[in-house]
């Protein structure tokens, strides 16, 4: 089969000049960041010393402005101009990623048809996270095609009651808000009709920069004045999540600077906040990890895959399955910041899976 990779890439120019192709650029400004050499970073990228510096003068002309800075005993590092543009391009990848995953998805599952792939596509719709990541990065898509397109846990449960996909990826939370989601869920999954199989048990909590220089502590503290908050979109299972938790305890949703705003990812909340953009946002344990910011957890929860019963003994569906019981694949779970394998891989109707977390 096929396999089709897409990356963001983007450019930066003035009205009537040359675009500035950024690839080169950024690869070398992470290096220089890493070593404090332009001659090492230049090495370590593949690129020729006079290349390397001939890229960074004509970056400075096009900005204006200086992109590394030297210090006696320190080597060279990054301006904050230079370490806004590393970020910019991180919270770019981290934003689009998802989206171009499942864009390459697709393509690889039409380029297989067209190549008479004699194997069944499963069709897996999720919401995004980093136990599925691994999953997908594991498997062997010659053995098992797979289309997997990324959106929101109630678009993801919805295609799968239309019949539009073969897995559906969502999150439950444990505790006070489980029995309101689970009722919100079960308006699209029948008992009869739809099974489940556990994926990992999850943290989700408050993202906050690093060494939480606003001592942010509680979800109270996200009415501050001085706090900026950046969220997930409107439909994600975080974002429902928080609502609930809003509701409940406040406080209310106007007093919240930036609680409009609108992230398609756990890393993209993460790189917002690494980014000097916002102070907190909710998400993963995981993405603060991946940006090594500090995290408050708020709750622990389950992600699962719902699936069709009928479909439970289909060949690809089980072999689908002894991926996700591999031991192998449980260390790649439990090795993620708050996650955990516990019954990774386990099939289990609707009713039992949701009275054992009560």
């Amino acid at each position: 089969m096929l396999n089709v990779h897409i990356r963001p890439h983007w450019e930066i120019s003035v009205k009537g000049e040359a675009p500035l192709d950024t690839k080169d650029l950024l690869g070398l400004l992470l290096s220089i960041q890493d070593t404090g050499s332009i001659a090492q970073a230049a090495k370590s990228v593949g690129l020729s010393y006079r290349y390397a510096w001939g890229l960074l003068r004509s970056a400075e002309t096009l900005f204006g402005e200086q992109l590394l800075q030297t210090g006696r005993g320190r080597g060279t590092s990054l301006t904050p101009l230079a370490q806004k543009l590393v970020w910019a391009d991180r919270r770019i990848a981290a934003r689009l990623s998802p989206t171009l995953h499942s864009l390459a998805s697709e393509l690889e599952a039409e380029l297989g048809r067209m190549a008479a792939n004699k194997i069944r596509t499963l069709r897996m719709d999720a919401s995004h996270g980093f136990a599925v990541a691994a999953l997908i990065g594991g498997i062997d898509r010659d053995a098992l095609p797979l289309d997997l397109r990324y959106r929101t846990s109630t678009d993801a449960v919805a295609a799968l009651a239309r019949r539009e996909c073969d897995l559906a990826g969502f999150h439950i939370p444990h505790g006070r808000f489980e029995a309101a989601t689970i009722a919100w869920y079960m308006r699209l999954l029948d008992p009869n009709l739809h099974c489940l199989v556990r994926v990992a048990g999850r943290q989700q909590g408050l993202i906050v920069a690093r060494g939480n220089p606003l001592g942010i502590t509680t979800l109270t503290d996200l009415a501050r004045p001085e706090v900026r908050f950046v969220n997930r979109q409107a439909g994600s299972g975080t974002r429902m999540l928080l609502e609930m938790m809003l509701a409940a305890d406040g406080p209310p949703r106007e007093a919240i600077n930036g609680y409009n705003s609108a992230e398609f990812t756990h890393s993209a909340v993460a790189a917002y906040i690494a980014s000097g953009m916002a102070d907190a946002g909710i998400g993963m344990r995981a993405a603060a990890a991946q940006f090594k910011l500090d995290f408050l957890p708020l709750v622990s929860e389950h992600y699962y895959f719902a699936l069709r019963i009928d479909a439970a003994e289909e060949p690809a569906m089980r072999q689908l399955f002894e991926l996700m019981r591999d031991p192998a694949y449980h260390r790649l779970v439990a090795a993620l910041p708050g996650y955990d394998a516990v019954g990774t891989g386990e099939l289990v109707s609707i009713a039992d899976a949701f009275s054992l977390q009560t």
